[in-house]
């Protein structure tokens, strides 16, 4: 009796044993999982749609039978507020990741809290938060581009042609009356951009006249209406329009187009960023030359930071600076390398 009730135990354990094996194999089999919440201050803006569209593709080469990635979006539509809601509902929806494009880079203290709370490490993109902001926890990245570097490049464009082609200095008096459209009162991308262009044309030699300047949010239509507003108080005065963006430069290009104006009698225009829109518009000769915003580049990094972050595994790979920061270049658009940056 006491052999059989020993059989019987063994075979109660070989079993469990035999279900414990089973059970820690199948879940080693599982894929490990990514889920990755974004949020940016505007669907509006074309530039991001393009970023967000190149991380999700970035994200989907990273998928293997061992790593399965979600992604989800969300457009907070200007609000601070409601970007706040976002991600504390991306963290309770199980995003063990956020990549975050601020809507108001000075005010990320709530979000940071949140994904401090949760241990939810955040790559901040596009849009930089303060250096001290940054310095609140170990588990805040940022993966964009070199603010002052786009304004230089892009005053650099505009000297180039304004030193070939005087035809542009239209009223002959050696200066350029110029016109600036800016992104958004005290962003940090929109002060380069402008200050920098500037400062590189005058470094060039250009002589240069300032006009005015409008506000327009990186957006095409609220550029129009500034451009129609400046071609009304200087009429056949503007030389040369220096724009944050493409989408603003293309906007610019509207107006003239409204009023009908020939394109002789249009200024040169310049844009940054590389969008599809403005590299068309370098092609068929309306916009004479934009600066590439590298968005496949940083959705690879931020894409690679991400993967790195949930798996412990990769962050080696990655350059950063000062130990959060990974910084891409820009490019001058030039008739020689445009093919090279058509989708």
């Amino acid at each position: 009796m006491g052999v059989r009730k020993y059989l019987a135990a063994m075979m109660v354990i070989s079993v469990c044993m035999q279900f414990f094996c089973a059970c820690g194999k199948q879940q080693a089999d599982m894929p490990q999982k990514i889920q990755v919440g974004v949020t940016f201050y505007n669907q509006s803006d074309i530039f991001l749609n393009e970023l967000i569209a190149c991380l999700k593709q970035q994200l989907g080469l990273l998928e293997s039978d061992r790593l399965e990635i979600t992604m989800m979006v969300r457009d907070a539509a200007g609000s601070q507020r409601t970007q706040d809601d976002q991600v504390e509902e991306l963290i309770a929806m199980g995003c063990n990741v956020l990549c975050v494009n601020l809507v108001d880079r000075a005010d990320p203290s709530e979000i940071i809290d949140l994904a401090r709370e949760n241990d939810v490490p955040i790559i901040f993109f596009n849009r930089e938060p303060v250096a001290e902001d940054m310095q609140q926890w170990d588990g805040l990245y940022y993966v964009g581009a070199d603010a002052s570097q786009p304004g230089a490049l892009q005053g650099e464009l505009a000297a180039e042609m304004i030193q070939k082609d005087d035809w542009i200095d239209r009223d002959k008096d050696g200066k350029i009356q110029y016109v600036v459209l800016e992104g958004e009162p005290g962003h940090q991308d929109a002060i380069f951009r402008t200050e920098n262009a500037v400062d590189t044309l005058k470094r060039s030699g250009i002589e240069l006249e300032k006009l005015g300047s409008g506000i327009a949010n990186w957006d095409r239509a609220q550029a129009q209406n500034r451009m129609l507003q400046m071609i009304g108080q200087y009429p056949n005065q503007i030389e040369l329009v220096l724009a944050n963006n493409d989408a603003m430069a293309l906007g610019a290009i509207d107006a003239y187009e409204k009023l009908n104006y020939t394109e002789s009698a249009f200024p040169v225009f310049f844009g940054i960023d590389g969008t599809e829109a403005g590299l068309k518009a370098v092609i068929d000769s309306k916009l004479s030359g934009t600066v590439y915003n590298d968005k496949e580049g940083q959705a690879a990094a931020m894409a690679k930071l991400a993967a790195a972050l949930v798996t412990e595994d990769g962050m080696d790979s990655l350059e950063f600076e000062n130990d959060k920061y990974i910084y891409l270049s820009y490019f001058k658009i030039t008739d020689d390398n445009i093919k090279n940056f058509l989708p």
